[in-house]
């Protein structure tokens, strides 16, 4: 697959917000930071809408996001890349895996999953691996399926998703993973890629023909993108992102892993728990002053 080199070897950042709901705290401290470091390394800064998920992005909330990020006085480049106009670009990689034979239908439901986690920890008494992000590990039934009859069930219009077979990409890579990260000041360290830990993940769905992890690496390597700064509940997540690349044989970025705002439960903002939004901000009279106050990006802090 063909990326687009950095541009005169300026770094390049991108913030790449879901139009599922108006942007609040957390996605402004996002934005700002990539502002920031773009700013200190003189680099570009790039606007992504990560709407694949069409049942969930709304128009009034792609304008909402244009609109806070106006507010905030955020400076992007004027090309805004929508992910729901490059479904073609995500196929192409996905069909690039699939011809390695790294990739297979599982026709397992969530509450079939669900039931086999479960009848194990009764009979072993053991709990059932989980990724970092808490959720059960895929079992793996769907994984030695016979190709003919995987063929026969998904053209038969069984309901099926496409799972990255990681003990397979894990071989085909052919070598330990790993990846820079760097901070405010320019340090770089490196750091162990574990894709195995996150088990056979989920690269496509039948209601969304890609994954945030396929997309996102596709993305970052047609824009050239050389500089990635997103939170830390993301930093697990790039075990995965690395292991595309080096299949793909795509470019790997620097990463930065800025913190995290927490609400009084401890927990981070989220649009899920209707966390207090930018506009609801705006309109109580808080400046976009305030917010970079708040946030420690008063005079460009990273």
């Amino acid at each position: 697959m063909a990326f687009i080199p950095p541009d005169s070897g300026k770094p390049v950042f991108r913030f790449a917000p879901s139009p599922n709901g108006r942007l609040h705290l957390g996605h402004a401290l996002s934005a700002l930071a990539n502002e920031a470091l773009a700013q200190k390394m003189g680099g570009r800064l790039l606007l992504r809408i990560e709407d694949i998920d069409l049942t969930r992005s709304r128009p009034e909330f792609v304008a909402g996001i244009v609109e806070d990020l106006d507010w905030l006085g955020i400076a992007f480049e004027p090309d805004v890349r929508r992910q729901s106009q490059h479904f073609d670009d995500y196929a192409a990689a996905l069909g690039a895996l699939q011809e390695r034979g790294l990739v297979y239908p599982c026709f397992c439901s969530r509450q079939e999953i669900r039931a086999e986690v479960a009848a194990y920890e009764v009979e072993t008494g053991r709990p059932w691996p989980l990724d970092p992000d808490g959720a059960p590990l895929y079992p793996g039934r769907c994984r030695g399926l016979e190709p003919r009859e995987a063929i026969r069930r998904s053209t038969a219009g069984e309901p099926h998703v496409l799972r990255l077979d990681m003990a397979k990409a894990l071989i085909a890579s052919g070598k330990a993973l790993s990846y820079a990260v760097f901070d405010a000041d320019g340090a770089i360290r490196t750091v162990e890629a574990r894709p195995e830990r996150w088990g056979d993940v989920v690269l496509a769905r039948k209601d969304v023909p890609t994954s945030y992890h396929l997309a996102v690496v596709v993305d970052d390597a047609l824009q050239g993108v050389t500089h990635v700064v997103r939170g830390r509940d993301l930093e697990a997540a790039t075990d995965i992102h690395v292991v595309l690349q080096h299949l793909l044989g795509l470019p790997t970025p620097l990463y930065h892993f800025h913190r995290l705002l927490l609400d009084e439960d401890g927990r981070k903002l989220a649009k899920s728990r209707q966390s207090e939004s930018l506009a609801e901000l705006r309109d109580s009279g808080v400046r976009p002053v305030d917010i970079r106050r708040q946030l420690a990006f008063a005079s460009g802090a990273g």
